[in-house]
């Protein structure tokens, strides 16, 4: 049997500091939960990478009488699901999240529904001036507008950073 040991006090510096990079990796955790979080506001900004399904006509009408058309698909107002996104990290993970309660359906989209009222026997609105009567309102369903979502090249910042951090100790 042949051995090679090597005694470089260089190398054995760097894997000492390689180990204790590798039990505090809050540092870089919390710079990949700011990259996830920019990637969070950019899909926002662009209205998705790459670009989401249009309004239906139906609800760009609806915002138009309202103000609130032309804007942005998933911004209807100020305090709304874009600025809902929160971001954090500890020494394992880095995460964005959303906690709106109809965040879910804009990010997966949802199969057509029907809308029927819990204690009355039918639902009643206007539309225009005129009021409606109905016993259920039948949904399209919503489409999928996915604003949690990572490009390649949002992972390929996530991957040097993490190459820069383990290496070179830099976040």
């Amino acid at each position: 049997m042949i051995e090679i040991k090597v005694e470089d006090g260089e190398v054995r510096g760097l894997l000492n500091r390689l180990s204790g990079r590798m039990q505090n990796l809050s540092p870089v955790m919390r710079a990949i939960s700011g990259i996830m979080h920019d990637a969070v506001e950019e899909n926002f900004e662009r209205e998705g990478r790459p670009k989401w399904k249009k309004l239906a006509k139906s609800t760009e009408e609806q915002r138009a009488k309202k103000g609130k058309w032309p804007g942005k698909i998933l911004q209807l107002s100020q305090g709304g699901l874009a600025a809902a996104n929160t971001q954090g990290y500890n020494n394992h993970s880095a995460w964005v999240s959303n906690n709106k309660e109809y965040a879910a359906a804009q990010q997966f989209g949802t199969r057509p529904f029907i809308i029927r009222p819990k204690n009355k026997p039918y639902l009643r609105f206007q539309i225009g001036d005129k009021w409606v009567t109905k016993k259920e309102i039948h949904h399209p369903g919503i489409p999928a507008r996915p604003f949690m979502k990572l490009t390649p090249g949002d992972l390929e910042k996530i991957k040097q950073k993490i190459g820069s951090y383990l290496v070179d100790g830099n976040v």
